[in-house]
């Protein structure tokens, strides 16, 4: 086991604070500090585990310190909100119309409606069509043109 500078250590409860591997850590002290370790020695430095259970109490107050900012910083990082991934994705969407490429159009309009109807959710909404995001999406990209079919059996012939 090799024995580590308090820079080092740091560097690694920092790491592991910020969700990396081991393995991650472990590469990456290799890299800027040209230290081999392996992935027994940096768990040693998470207290979550059961390795780093006996880890000191500076390193982790540093830890949960680190954690907590790492998880609050999510609101600082722009493709975390919806606002800003559908003003890139209409970004991307006038780029492809402009040189009239279709189907990448198309295919960023169905990225967006997957993102404004939270295909990628597990949630479940419940209403009538004035609290439908996808609909709403739909109306306010085509104009409020969507043709809507209530009854079927009208339109086919037995």
């Amino acid at each position: 086991m090799t024995l580590l500078k308090n820079e080092v250590k740091i560097y690694i409860v920092q790491a592991l604070a910020s969700y990396d591997t081991p393995q991650q850590v472990a590469d990456a002290v290799y890299e800027e500090y040209g230290i081999e370790i392996d992935r027994s020695q940096v768990q040693q430095y998470d207290p979550t585990k059961v390795a780093g259970k006996t880890l000191g109490k500076k390193h982790s107050d540093l830890f949960y310190e680190t954690r907590k900012k790492f998880l609050n910083e999510l609101a600082n990082i722009p493709i975390s909100h919806k606002v800003f991934r559908l003003r890139s994705l209409q970004r991307m969407h006038d780029f492809h119309m402009s040189r009239k490429n279709y189907i990448a159009a198309q295919s960023v309009l169905e990225q967006a409606a997957k993102e404004v109807g939270q295909l990628y959710t597990n949630k479940i909404q419940h209403g009538g069509d004035k609290d439908n995001p996808m609909l709403a999406f739909f109306q306010q990209i085509s104009g409020n043109s969507i043709p809507v079919v209530y009854d079927v059996s009208n339109i086919v012939d037995d």
